[in-house]
């Protein structure tokens, strides 16, 4: 590529960032990287009405913790800025007036009462309202009243809109042909465009100008978006036509689905399978409310964004687990699908559960520290070294750590009942008191030494390995399940297992 690279996230802060356009996101560092370039994040807060208090913040905390950073945006020193575009206004005003210069865009002074009464009156005949050539010199706007007029209501502060000019009349074929990088030809037939909203009455741009102006003058080269935005497409190329400009080159990328496959991931499917769709927890600033977030949850950020990019996109080979690095090396916005990609809870967990098998135990041992001490309980750095080594195979998630070795510290608090109906029988007191008598002479040194005495141990008391192993494993841990057994009583050691033992004999 001979131009400088440059892509954008352009997020509202409407609210938390949804799982779909941190992905948008990801795509977008994932593409520039690879080709050497900036990410850019742009604040879209020019719809005040929807504004959230908190959401900027959260949506650059989001992306710090993904660690997918910006090059460019709130908070950096650059001459492409400012970032936010509520510190842009008087860009986009003299932008629009440029087009009205220009002939490409018109003041309308249409009341919504009378709008409506249009909509109405085309949906009688069977027929959709669309404000363009075909009716837009029956309704009140600079190109069917006179310029005295137009002047006198501008100066007499009359509300007004400023549309664009899309075609000129229906008398020709207007078709414009637009490229994907993703869904490749795309052609439109600018006759059947409506003469969008450039500028609103309460003197904000809309999206469509805002974006295509932030654009050039940031020097985007490559538009990477969600799908909702292709039926823009058309409109942004005409647009930069208008202006004089070259436009960016677009990919528009694909949904991301709910679970069954049938519509786009919501909210709603989050809270109803139980899984996040935000990567922080958010607390809804009006009701209070917390929604849950994938950190909280006990996700890491490596298995999160490995599990998005390989949603929609995928480098062509068997490959699954990847971290960032590789990721940036294979990716291609041309391999990204055209449909939409299924959510899969499950396969998100399974991500994540591979890479906290790859993460420093150091990560997996503080986090361990830290829940102990919730629960009032003091494990040492040595403990907590040894104990995420027998079990963090097991764990899928940071927040199953803790469930995962409770019984390291602290005693069963009770015994699965299933597990002491099918595994404790008449003769399981004798055999674990003669256990008892046998430990206070084995070495606990090493498991793997333990293991040793206590194969000898079992064949000269004639006893076989079901009959003792997982009764002891019910005094120990109160499940059937755990770590290796032998190393969990090399680290009780001697006193603790026996008085667990006691424990089990007298409650069982």
């Amino acid at each position: 590529m001979t131009q400088a690279v440059r892509v954008r996230f352009a997020p509202s802060p409407t609210g938390p960032l949804h799982i779909g356009g941190l992905r948008t996101a990801l795509y977008n560092y994932l593409f520039a990287k690879k080709h050497g370039g900036d990410f850019i994040l742009r604040i879209e807060d020019t719809d005040q009405n929807r504004f959230v208090p908190g959401a900027e913040e959260y949506i650059i905390e989001a992306l710090k913790w993904c660690n997918i950073p910006f090059d460019e945006g709130p908070g950096t020193e650059n001459k492409k800025g400012p970032y936010k575009q509520s510190e842009r206004k008087e860009l986009y005003k003299n932008a629009v007036h440029s087009l009205i210069e220009k002939g490409r865009a018109y003041y309308a002074f249409d009341a919504s009462e009378s709008l409506e009464k249009h909509r109405v009156y085309h949906e009688e005949k069977g027929k959709t309202f669309i404000y363009n050539w075909h009716n837009r010199l029956k309704l009140e706007n600079s190109l069917s009243l006179s310029k005295e007029e137009v002047k006198i209501r501008i100066e007499n502060g009359d509300r007004y809109v400023i549309r664009f000019l899309m075609v000129e009349d229906g008398t020709i074929e207007n078709f414009i042909n637009s490229t994907d990088l993703i869904r490749g030809n795309i052609r439109v037939d600018l006759n059947l465009l409506d003469d969008k909203i450039l500028f609103k009455s309460d003197g904000l741009p809309t999206y469509h100008l805002a974006n295509v102006v932030d654009d050039h003058l940031m020097e985007i080269s490559h538009v990477i978006r969600g799908e909702e935005w292709l039926p823009s497409l058309a409109l942004h190329h005409q647009l930069y036509r208008a202006f004089g400009w070259t436009p960016p080159q677009f990919a528009h990328l694909p949904l991301l689905l709910k679970p069954t496959g049938k519509g786009k991931l919501s909210k709603r499917d989050g809270d109803k399978l139980g899984f996040p769709v935000f990567p922080l927890n958010w607390k809804d600033p009006e009701t209070g409310k917390v929604s849950p977030g994938y950190k909280e949850a006990g996700y890491i950020p490596e298995g999160v964004v490995n599990f998005l990019a390989l949603l929609g996109w995928n480098p062509g080979t068997e490959q699954e687990i990847m971290q960032l690095d590789e990721l940036i090396e294979l990716f291609s916005i041309e391999q990204v699908h055209k449909s939409g990609a299924r959510f899969n809870p499950e396969k998100n967990k399974w991500f994540n559960q591979q890479h906290l098998q790859q993460i420093h135990e150091s990560v997996l041992e503080t986090q361990l520290i830290k829940d102990a001490l919730s629960n009032d309980i003091v494990v040492l750095p040595q403990e907590a070294q040894k104990v995420v080594g027998l079990i963090k195979e097991r764990a899928s998630l940071l927040t199953e750590l803790w469930g995962l070795a409770a019984y390291f510290f602290k005693d069963p608090e009770e015994y699965n009942p299933k597990a002491v109906h099918k595994q404790w029988k008449e003769e399981t007191p004798e055999i674990l008191s003669k256990f008892c008598a046998f430990l206070n002479t084995a070495s606990l040194s090493e498991a793997s030494g333990f293991q040793t005495e206590f194969k000898t141990w079992i064949s000269e008391e004639s006893l076989s390995f079901g009959q003792i192993m997982a009764p002891l494993r019910l005094c120990l841990v109160g499940e059937l399940s755990g770590a290796d057994l032998f190393e969990i009583i090399c680290f009780l050691g001697r006193d603790i297992v026996t008085s667990r033992i006691q424990k089990a004999l007298e409650k069982l």
